[in-house]
């Protein structure tokens, strides 16, 4: 009788938790997406050399370096090894570059805010692979090779003087760059539940883009955007 009252006592239970957590939807399942951000580029090494001589821009002032802004869009599949660790091939569009501004060596006509500006517009299909790390629910880290296939290479030379351009041209110097570019790509992100991201990243250039081996000059990236898988 008095033991039909009685209450048996369970042991608590604890369930292991895995290293991470990342979104539930992208555990197993491959995902496709797309993205799309800024881009600012640079390029390093003989940048100055690079389009003087593939544009006979040659001011004899002073010249400054500027990184040029840009955009890039693409196209990825994210492919599940475990639950804290994944492979992300892509495929992006992205404009690359720099500005260089140079000024007349004529201290008497500053006044004038004569200058020269060149720039280098580049265009590539880059293709990514990368290796995604979950460090907490939703955070990982990415880093990995990228081949770049070059789309277009121009130099823009304006020339003006007093606010007003007087002089501008592109010229097509695409036969006179590497037609494919490697890089080494690392970023961090955010992978939301809802399919939204956010990333930020960095592509460090390892071959020079002249085809001629004239100049060593790599490109360089710095990025930030947005993605959404589904």
């Amino acid at each position: 009788m008095g033991s039909s009252g009685a209450h048996k006592a369970t042991a608590p239970s604890y369930s292991r938790q895995p290293s991470y957590s990342a979104p539930a939807s992208s555990n197993s399942a491959v995902r496709f997406g797309f993205r799309g951000g800024l881009n600012v580029s640079d390029i390093q090494g003989d940048a100055v050399k690079t389009f003087t001589d593939l544009a006979g821009y040659a001011p004899d002032g002073a010249i400054t370096k500027q990184m040029r802004p840009g955009f890039y869009a693409g196209i990825y599949a994210t492919l599940p090894l475990g639950t804290s660790f994944a492979i992300e091939p892509g495929i992006n569009y992205s404009e690359k570059g720099v500005v260089l501004r140079g000024t007349l060596p004529f201290p008497a006509l500053d006044f004038l805010n004569a200058n020269v500006t060149g720039t280098a517009r580049l265009a590539y299909i880059d293709v990514p692979v990368l290796a995604k790390v979950f460090v907490t629910p939703g955070f990982y880290l990415y880093a990995g090779p990228q081949a770049s296939f070059l789309v277009n290479g121009k130099a823009r030379v304006e020339a003006g003087a007093l606010g007003f351009t007087a002089y501008k041209q592109d010229f097509d110097v695409s036969n006179q760059l590497r037609k494919v570019d490697f890089s080494a790509a690392a970023g961090l992100g955010y992978q939301f539940e809802n399919g939204l991201g956010l990333s930020a990243g960095y592509d460090y250039g390892l071959t020079s883009l002249d085809a001629n081996n004239r100049f060593d000059a790599q490109n360089r990236v710095i990025k930030a955007g947005l993605n959404y898988s589904f």
